[in-house]
């Protein structure tokens, strides 16, 4: 009768083990899964940011350096509906002709195909509790060329908030370890450059 107790006792702790050993391997798979797919978020959103601000240099020859800027800018801005044709008196066909038909909506020739798009939604992180990415822009010296830059980004801590603390400051960690932006960014204020991170 003794012994049937610890064998039952010694039975739970395997158990308890086992779990404990097999939870302790499926935490950082589901991290990472998780992590994943909110990564995909925040970088179709970026992706939304850098279209934005490319169609906004094209008009005003530089980078919004707030969101109020750009939303507005993609709210109530138009951009010119060009027709470019063959010079017909030019018989090298290397000479262009260009002719403005309209103008369409930035944001209707940006988002027009995503009905659920919200533009006030833009400067938000996903999954952060409504937290903003950053955004900047301004000029650098390259080459003796002044070169206009901007840049947007979201902090892992920010977009993985409510996921395992300690397995975000790992990742954070590693990153800073290699000295690398420790979340996802597109553009850059230190080089001529509107890749995101993750490309």
């Amino acid at each position: 009768m003794k012994y049937t107790g610890i064998k039952i006792i010694l039975f739970i702790v395997i158990i308890v083990l086992a779990w404990l050993v097999v939870d302790s391997i499926r935490t950082p798979l589901r991290f990472n899964q998780v992590k994943e797919q909110r990564e995909k978020v925040v970088i179709e959103n970026l992706k939304d940011i850098r279209s934005g601000q490319l169609i906004f240099k094209t008009i005003h020859k530089s980078y919004a350096e707030n969101f109020d800027t750009l939303i507005d800018f993609i709210r109530n801005g138009e951009i010119p509906e060009v027709n470019i044709i063959p010079d017909p008196e030019d018989t090298t066909f290397t000479k262009t002709i260009k002719d403005t038909l309209g103008y369409v909506n930035v944001a209707d020739s940006l988002y027009g195909h995503r009905p659920d798009f919200s533009i006030d939604s833009l400067r938000y992180i996903p999954f952060s509790g409504g937290k903003e990415f950053s955004l900047d822009a301004g000029t650098i010296e390259t080459g003796g060329i002044t070169v206009n830059v901007f840049e947007a980004s979201a902090l892992y801590t920010e977009f993985l908030r409510g996921l395992d603390e300690q397995l975000i400051l790992n990742l954070v960690k590693a990153k800073e370890d290699i000295d690398r932006f420790p979340g996802l960014k597109v553009g850059s204020m230190n080089e001529a450059s509107t890749d995101g991170n993750w490309e």
